[in-house]
């Protein structure tokens, strides 16, 4: 009932916004280093467990890329007291959901029990953490999921290919430089020794957050948790990741011929701050005023125009240097040439004069309604103070980061972007249908 008054009250013009309560949470470290956060809802007896690990694709190494991807797969089949498989079982066996997700930063899993079977919830993540069975058979097997998620995701998807080359285009430095689910070739030569050694290094409770939320006593909740995890060794912490990048001097473009593509699409990107940085929040607060419906790209492109099909703006927040993204669909009959163009041209407008004062209102209705949707489910605000505690050492931000966005000025904006928003900064990608094969010649008939 809360979010929904609150998501109404945004749309009435003059109306005092209500303050957005907090969420209340503890934070403990173990002696092993295992950094624990729980907080108590007690709306519905049940409760989410979600594990970030501080280990995503920015920590391979040439050679061995989608390895933390792999990883993830690889942490379903099997513990020392748990049979390959028998995880999801027991999970869903109780009335349970469950999943893995990896990105650039982390690698994320996450279960959403009834509030009785928390032991079970903390058995299984336990038991993994501690002794995940890793076997050649495992290993092939997932090795042969991961490269048909690559089929079916990267390699048999339209512009799949341009999200790839994109990043190559963006960034200098290897951690971000490549895709999350890495190469073909990369993923055939991963070995059992592999896997054991980046178990050994990022899967230790001193590289990890586990956050707790639901119908829970923290108290209790604190005592099992050190039952389950607090004898798990902690390991040498592993190297930090160097994730600068030498400043850009020059526009990088590249056009691609998709053979699945139907229409041809342009692909802007701009290297900007970390997520946290106070430039890279006002960008993301201009990306939002200036995509959507009513955003100036939209209006201009889609309304007034009629040059592309749809159009989008949005920064892609990361621990390291992001990204601000431009994707168009041409129209049929359109050139990328003639798109490109007039985007060139708002942001031109946006570099030379602030954005209005009444432009970002729609920005901060969606800014809140994003403020209020991690509150909506235990597992949303897990996963949000386990990623939040793992990446930027900082749980509160599920409270504070709202706060700091409606703060944001159309200064701050235009400051921003005259930065970030630059030809010599930006990347370029163009996909264009494929012409069609030739038909193969019949054979001549004697």
């Amino acid at each position: 009932m809360f979010a929904i008054l609150l998501a109404a009250s945004t749309l009435v013009p003059g109306l005092a916004q209500p303050k957005i309560a907090p969420i209340k949470f503890t934070d403990t470290t173990l002696d092993n280093g295992l950094r624990v956060v729980i907080s108590e809802d007690h709306d519905t007896p049940i409760y989410a467990i979600a594990v970030s690990y501080k280990v995503g694709s920015r920590d391979e190494r040439v050679g061995r890329t989608g390895f933390a991807h792999l990883f993830e797969h690889m942490m379903f089949k099997g513990s020392e007291n748990v049979g390959p498989g028998e995880h999801f079982y027991l999970v869903f066996a109780k009335g349970g959901s469950m999943n893995g997700t990896t990105n650039n930063d982390r690698t994320l899993y996450f279960e959403i029990m009834p509030k009785n079977q928390l032991d079970l919830g903390l058995f299984l993540e336990a038991d993994r953490m501690r002794s995940l069975n890793v076997t050649r058979e495992n290993l092939d097997n997932q090795r042969q999921a991961v490269k048909e998620e690559r089929r079916l995701g990267v390699d048999n998807q339209p512009y799949g290919q341009a999200y790839e080359k994109m990043e190559e285009l963006v960034y200098d430095n290897f951690a971000y430089k490549h895709s999350v689910i890495g190469s073909m070739a990369d993923l055939d030569a991963a070995s059992v020794d592999d896997v054991k050694q980046f178990f050994k290094t990022y899967y230790a409770p001193n590289n990890a957050v586990l956050a707790l939320v639901g119908d829970l006593d923290t108290k209790d909740t604190l005592a099992r948790v050190k039952k389950y995890f607090g004898a798990i060794p902690r390991q040498e912490p592993p190297k930090p990741v160097d994730l600068t990048e030498p400043e850009k001097t020059a526009e990088r473009r590249l056009t691609l011929d998709d053979k699945l593509a139907r229409l041809t699409r342009i692909s802007i990107s701009y290297r900007i701050p970390e997520t946290g940085n106070t430039d890279a929040r006002a960008l993301s607060v201009l990306a939002s005023t200036l995509g959507g419906e009513s955003g100036r790209l939209y209006q201009k492109l889609v309304k007034e125009k009629e040059l592309v099909t749809s159009i989008s703006c949005f920064a892609q927040g990361r621990a390291g240097p992001s990204t601000f993204s431009i994707d168009a669909m041409v129209r049929p009959g359109k050139t990328a040439e003639e798109v490109e163009g007039l985007i060139s041209e708002e942001i031109a407008k946006v570099l030379s004069e602030p954005v209005t004062a009444k432009e970002p209102e729609r920005a901060r209705v969606g800014m809140r309604r994003a403020a209020v949707s991690p509150r909506g489910s235990v597992l949303s605000i897990a996963t949000s103070l386990a990623d939040n505690t793992a990446l930027y050492n900082e749980p509160n931000r599920i409270n504070s980061e709202y706060e700091k966005r409606l703060a944001v000025t159309p200064a701050d904006m235009q400051k921003a972007a005259q930065t970030y928003l630059r030809t010599a900064n930006r990347a370029v990608v163009i996909s264009k249908p494929a012409a069609p094969a030739a038909p193969t010649p019949m054979p001549k008939q004697n």
